[in-house]
Formats: structure tokens, C-alpha cells, sequence
């Protein structure tokens, strides 16, 4: 029997967890989360503030014996030392695991900005269960709440904040919202969106400091006129580096994040941004292999690797180590950078080599007062990146075309003159490269 130890119960180590145990039915699996609660979709977690869902709901399996049916021993612990050498892991409770077949599935944790009162009561990262219920105790209608940060994930956090009726302000330090994944134009576009929604926008500014004021605010008056004690000294008070102060009850900070992998410094394991991984997801270490938001894998795209943080990825890249680790062949067919973002109801979307390659050529179609943008990135014949606002009806197309490295020929040349028939241009040159099959389903997306 083979002992296999997955770090990280998230959907990368839930699904490799599953995967070993339909192909190696009599090994020994066990599971070490860092949280006390099941494992569980952080990116669920906005549902559960918008209430669309209960805690329950976030979770990755209903049933609550689902891991003990299969035999998945769950170890609540944080790893901080792996000894590859005697293949050994020591825990933050002072226990030891020895392993023959290591997956590393840490994921990512929050950015932790060095700003002065970072640490006050009242100011939170939205990455945890415990984080979300540490703000649906705070962000109640009317209350007035700052978030710090206009990415990909803030604005997903901004959008279940906006749903629960809160007086909403969001500090973003590049010069337009979601600057990794949108141009001047898209960002401008989403930010205007935004403050036409009732949003207060901020870019090119950060939040140098965060002090308690005298003001309660909103929710510690409430607790006041009916007697009880809010536990709150008073509003916090963020100062801008535009000058501005801005008092919130509530400041949210989703400046970023970062893979989880601290604890394998000195440990031999290759890492740069990520745990680099070949196309079998293993690591420079044989026997040990990583997935998920702290992996670093081969983007045939950009062909370069990279730490391609979504949920379908870190699935992909689960299934294919898990593979391996039971002895099969799999290999990765290669990660793209994915984003569909929606932001109050705008979406936007973001594939690939969105900013273009240097002799590259591109098509850029732009309707302000539709709130409409469509930008195409070319290499050669070959659609590399592009990226949209409101432009939901190619959504399908475009990531099939980045993905699938499709030549256009000919119709590179009608894409530049009109960006609007993409639709046209993957049935009429995917037949041959990509199969009918799926010239199809990029029509019904």
C-alpha cells in the first residue's frame, strides 16, 4: 500500500483526494486542511454573504460522512516543515506524517499590506468562513464599509457587499479597476459602471493608515440607543494617500494574494512564484507533485509558466497529479489565464495575452454609451488574448480561439476590420483544427 498526503483541503485536494481513491481503491489517503471547518469553495463564500447560500452551502461535499466513506483520514493541521529527504511532514500540533506520494495543494492566503492599523478591530480579509462571519456581523445595511483593493477578487467581494445594502467605498492603487485583467478603457468602463451603482471609486490612491475615531458609526449608535455594548470603540478612520479620510465601520482588505508556500522554504522543492511542476504536475522532487493556486504550471498561451489561480484549473491539475501519483500516464494539456467577472451586473472578460505580444497586431472595438468593449490580440494568424465588456454573446468563441491556438488565415485579416464575427471566424476555421464538435459547443456558449 501506498500512503498518499495531500496538503490543502480545497477543491484541488478534495479532488486528487477522490481521484487516488477511484484508481488505488486500497491505498491510504490522508487529507490536512488548516481550517476546523469541512472543506469548503472560498469562492462560494460571496454567495453566502449575498445569502444566497447557508455555511453548509459552501461546502465542497453535502454529505457529512462523504470522506469517511471513502476512507479519507482528514488531519486538522497547519504542515510548517517537509523533510523530502526522510519523507517526512511536521504539524503546527506537534505531530509528524511520513508519506510516500506528497501532493502539495496549499492554495493561496490573503495579502497582508503593511499599513499602519492594519490589525484593528473592525478590519478583515474576506478569505475564510470564519472571515465571512466576522463580516456579516459588521456589513449591515446602511453601514458604511471600505474596501482596499479593485481586483479580480475584490470586485467579487464588492458585488456580495453592494447586495447587502452597505455604503460601499473601494480603494484601488493602480490607475483603473481590475488592472490585471483589463486596459485603461475596460477598467475606466468598470469603474464607471461602478459609481453609476452608487459605488464610491477610488483609483490611483491606497490607504496609508486606519485609525479608530470617535465617531461609534452607524452600527455602534444602533447597539447604544438599545443598551448594548457594541465592542466598538468608535469608527475607523482611513486615511488616503489623495488626502482624503474616509470613516467606515467596516474596511475589507483585498489587495491580492499569494501561494500558501512558505513552509517549503530550504525544503529543496523548486519554486518561484509557485511549486514548479512539469506537464505530470510533479515537482523537481520525484513522488511529490503540486496543484491548484499554488502551482506554477506550463501556459502553452504565453509559453511561459504561471500560477493560474480559478477553480477549473486547480481541478485539472488535481486530477492529472492524482493520476500519476497511482502510477498512470497523464499529463497536463497546459493552463490559460481565465477570467469571467461580474461586477453589478456587468461582465467583463479577460483571456490569455490580453495586452498583446510586441509585434503583435490587435483589433479594438469600444461603444461608451453601450458600455460595450471588445479587444482582440493577434500573433502571426493566431488569436493569443483578448478581452471584454459587456460583450457576453462571444464569450464561448474567444476562449475557444485562445485556447485552442487556432489559425485563422484569411480571417485574421476580417477580425481586424471587424472584431464583431468571431463567431464566424471559429466555425469557419476550427472544422478542420478543433473538430465540428467544437465549432458547436463554442456556438452555444
Amino acid at each position: 500500500m501506498t500512503h498518499h498526503v495531500i496538503l490543502g483541503a480545497g477543491p484541488a485536494g478534495v479532488i486528487a483526494a477522490e481521484t487516488i481513491r477511484k484508481h488505488a481503491p486500497a491505498d491510504t489517503i490522508t487529507l490536512v486542511g488548516d481550517e476546523p471547518d469541512a472543506p469548503y469553495s472560498r469562492m462560494a463564500i460571496p454567495y453566502l454573504l449575498i445569502g444566497n447560500i447557508d455555511e453548509r452551502g459552501t461546502y465542497l461535499r453535502k454529505s457529512s460522512t462523504h470522506f469517511d466513506d471513502l476512507r479519507i483520514q482528514q488531519v486538522k493541521a497547519r504542515v510548517t516543515k517537509v523533510d523530502v529527504q526522510g519523507k517526512k511532514l511536521q504539524l503546527d500540533n506537534g505531530t509528524a506524517l511520513v508519506f510516500d506520494k506528497l501532493l502539495i495543494a496549499t492554495g493561496s492566503h490573503p495579502v497582508r499590506p503593511p499599513i499602519p492599523g492594519i490589525d484593528s478591530p473592525g478590519v478583515h480579509p474576506c478569505w475564510t468562513l470564519a472571515d465571512a462571519r466576522a463580516i456579516q456581523a459588521l456589513a449591515k445595511p446602511g453601514a458604511r464599509v471600505l474596501q482596499m483593493g479593485a481586483g479580480f477578487i475584490g470586485c467579487i467581494i464588492m458585488e456580495a457587499l453592494a447586495a447587502r445594502g452597505v455604503k460601499l467605498s473601494v480603494v484601488e492603487m493602480g490607475d483603473r479597476m481590475v488592472p490585471r485583467m483589463m486596459g485603461p478603457v475596460a477598467g475606466g468602463m468598470i469603474r464607471n459602471w461602478c459609481e453609476a451603482k452608487g459605488v464610491q471609486v477610488f483609483t490611483g490612491a491606497k490607504v496609508e493608515a486606519i485609525e479608530s475615531g470617535a465617531d461609534k458609526g452607524l452600527l455602534g449608535k444602533l447597539a447604544s440607543a438599545v443598551g448594548l455594548s457594541s465592542g466598538d470603540s468608535g469608527a475607523l478612520k482611513v486615511r488616503l494617500s489623495n488626502g482624503q479620510t474616509i470613516e467606515a465601520d467596516l474596511v475589507i482588505s483585498a489587495t491580492g494574494v499569494r501561494p500558501a508556500i512558505g513552509y517549503l522554504q530550504d525544503s529543496g522543492i523548486g519554486c518561484l512564484q509557485g511549486v514548479l511542476t512539469d506537464a505530470r504536475m510533479q515537482t523537481n522532487v520525484p513522488g511529490i507533485y503540486a496543484a491548484g493556486d499554488c502551482a506554477e504550471a506550463f501556459d502553452k498561451v504565453s509559453g511561459k509558466t504561471i500560477v493560474s489561480a480559478i477553480q477549473p484549473n486547480a481541478a485539472e491539475q488535481a486530477r492529472v497529479a492524482a493520476l500519476n501519483m497511482v502510477g498512470q500516464n497523464a499529463e497536463l494539456k497546459g493552463v490559460t489565464q481565465i477570467n469571467v467577472l461580474d461586477t453589478l451586473g456587468l461582465i467583463s472578460t479577460s483571456f490569455g495575452n490580453w495586452e498583446g505580444v510586441p509585434g503583435g497586431e490587435h483589433a479594438v472595438l469600444t461603444d461608451q454609451a453601450a458600455g460595450r468593449h471588445l479587444s482582440l490580440q493577434f500573433k502571426d494568424d493566431v488569436l493569443i488574448g483578448c478581452n471584454s465588456v459587456g460583450w457576453t454573446e462571444h464569450v464561448g468563441v474567444m476562449r475557444g480561439l485562445v485556447e485552442g491556438q487556432i489559425r485563422l488565415g484569411e480571417w485574421k485579416d476580417r477580425l481586424l476590420h471587424d472584431p464583431t464575427r468571431l463567431v464566424d471566424a471559429y466555425l469557419a476555421c476550427a472544422q478542420g483544427q478543433g473538430g465540428w464538435q467544437g465549432a458547436q459547443d463554442a456556438r452555444r456558449r
